[in-house]
């Protein structure tokens, strides 16, 4: 495997465990569960990009797309909208 089909794997792996432990705050007003809920959909997006990208075998492509994708999250949990359970190995906020 070549260098860049590992760094898409990794970031596959990494971004598929931070999707699946992200929440949604419970406690946030209405205005800002709203921004929570575009944050994490723009990140399924680019995850599901990822994957067809891949697919494609544009592997450049896809590695940006799941890089996209868990910046995303990452934003998210930065500015206060996501519950990480203080998960710094899979967040860069926490």
């Amino acid at each position: 495997m070549n260098e860049l089909a590992e760094r898409l794997k990794r970031y596959y792996s990494l971004t598929e465990r931070a999707l699946k432990k992200v929440k949604i705050k419970a406690n946030l007003a209405k205005k800002e569960k709203s921004f929570a809920k575009d944050f994490l959909d723009m990140a399924q997006r680019y995850f599901s990009d990822a994957k067809y990208f891949e697919e494609k075998k544009d592997l450049p492509t896809a590695l940006a797309a799941v890089t996209y994708a868990h910046a995303w999250l990452d934003a998210g949990a930065r500015i206060g909208l996501f519950e990480t359970g203080g998960d710094s190995e899979l967040f860069a906020a926490d």
